[in-house]
């Protein structure tokens, strides 16, 4: 356990989304504070089978209640939880919440002051509204996927979902701006987010909505990946004139060519660009990874080798300034901000079994243990 900056302490989260985006914004508020209450179906978040690993890297810090949500007695259990809540998330399809009890004009009945925040594929209205997807769909649809990222490759696929982490981020944007209208105004607030909206909203910040954008606009065949003599990969963050100068100057006996004036200046450099990242691929193929990072950083030149994340969590910069956190055995990372010299986040407890804080929250809720007993029996309730 660590003690870090915790400006939401006080808040309490219910979120009833599954997979990443949802759980994404809602670990966000547990590292800075906040309570989080994971309310998953008996048979638990489907991510728990899907994608382990990032569940469980989302769903740390939070306590875990298994709710049939379809079971007509589950309605008491979510009308106590919204009433002591100020922030509710849900990630299903449009209309499916209102089916079940859980939509916004129904908690705000029980509590005027929640901040309601619906994450969904491609938003609460329009003709896609109910049309399936993922993170993919959504990325491809909003022109995520229509660049490439590398000078000499075509457009590519990250391993990050990047219009599920993005429409996570800015719920989590969002809401804390709510909250703040809610400071003034006394009032909640329903919030509808399109993951398929926060790709676009990337892509086009990225890219322009110009439809002549240059494709290679944004890249650099200087500033790339690269492999080396051993098969690495490293990454060269050359754009400005004195990184290009210093890189020359460190290559000179191995590729005397790149001090030509057909690349002395960016311009230059990208009109002679495809021949430009071929040369530069050939030269960096004659060392190893680590002759290179020897070289470039004694040389001021940005190289940074391609690492896991379980290779960087090594690395002497992430250990001194505390961002990994390890809870029974288990390693985390801690939301990346630091605050008066605090680490930014506090990352309090590990990932809970679906349903292990049932019983738990029952009993903070207020019902009793006959009652408890009659919510289990009839399916509503499971007891992780």
């Amino acid at each position: 356990m660590t003690e870090g900056w915790q400006p939401l302490a006080g808040l309490k989260v219910i979120d009833f989304s599954m997979f990443v985006p949802g759980p994404f914004a809602s670990a966000i508020f547990a590292d800075l504070g906040a309570e989080v209450i994971k309310i998953e179906p008996s048979a638990g978040d489907p991510a728990r089978r899907y994608i382990p690993v990032q569940f469980r890297t989302e769903n740390r810090n939070k306590r875990s209640i298994a709710l049939d949500l379809k079971a007509a007695e589950s309605r008491a259990v979510v009308a106590r939880l919204a009433q002591t809540a100020d922030i509710a998330i849900e990630g299903f399809r449009p209309g499916v919440a209102k089916r079940l009890g859980i939509d916004y004009e129904t908690l705000a009945r029980v509590n005027g002051r929640l901040i309601y925040c619906s994450i969904s594929g491609y938003g609460q209205s329009g003709p896609w509204r109910e049309r399936p997807g993922h993170d993919v769909n959504y990325l491809a649809a909003g022109g995520g996927l229509a660049y490439p990222g590398q000078w000499l490759k075509g457009p590519a696929r990250s391993s990050l979902p990047v219009a599920d982490m993005a429409g996570g981020s800015c719920a989590a944007i969002a809401i804390l701006a709510a909250l703040a209208e809610r400071g003034r105004s006394g009032r909640g607030v329903q919030l509808d987010l399109s993951l398929f909206e926060a790709g676009f909203f990337w892509a086009a910040q990225r890219h322009s909505l110009s439809p002549e954008v240059d494709p290679r606009a944004h890249i650099f065949p200087v500033n790339d990946v690269f492999e080396t003599a051993d098969g690495k990969r490293l990454t060269l963050g050359i754009l400005e004139e004195h990184f290009w100068n210093n890189f020359v100057r460190c290559v000179a006996d191995l590729a005397p060519d790149l001090a030509d004036q057909a690349y002395a200046s960016d311009a230059a450099r990208r009109a002679h660009g495809d021949a430009l990242a071929a040369r530069i691929a050939q030269v960096i193929r004659l060392k190893t990874a680590a002759d290179w990072i020897a070289l470039l950083e004694a040389n001021d030149v940005p190289v940074d080798p391609c690492l896991s994340p379980a290779e960087a969590a090594a690395l002497p910069q992430l250990q001194l300034r505390r961002d990994i956190t390890e809870i029974a055995g288990e390693r985390f990372v801690s939301f990346p901000v630091h605050a008066d010299g605090r680490r930014g986040a506090s990352i309090r407890r590990g990932v809970p079994r679906a349903g292990e804080h049932s019983r738990e929250l029952l009993v903070e809720l207020g019902f009793d243990d006959a009652r408890i007993a009659e919510l289990v029996k009839s399916g509503a309730v499971r007891l992780g």
